[in-house]
């Protein structure tokens, strides 16, 4: 299996998840998307789809 590297941002998932919300009639708060992007992170990491790595600020 060849193994490729993927970037994934909460903000992006945020945002992603804001419009897609507005289409079907809801609306989030920006705290509200902040979680629900950060449980989506977390449930990514937690089915082993992604492993978190940090980069080192030099």
């Amino acid at each position: 299996m060849r193994e490729i590297e993927v970037f994934i941002d909460t903000e992006e998932i945020a945002d992603f998840f804001m419009k897609e919300l507005i289409q079907r009639g809801y609306a989030a708060s920006e705290d509200e998307l902040e979680e629900i992007a950060d449980i989506t992170f977390e449930y990514l990491i937690a089915k082993c789809i992604i492993d978190e790595e940090w980069e080192d600020e030099a």
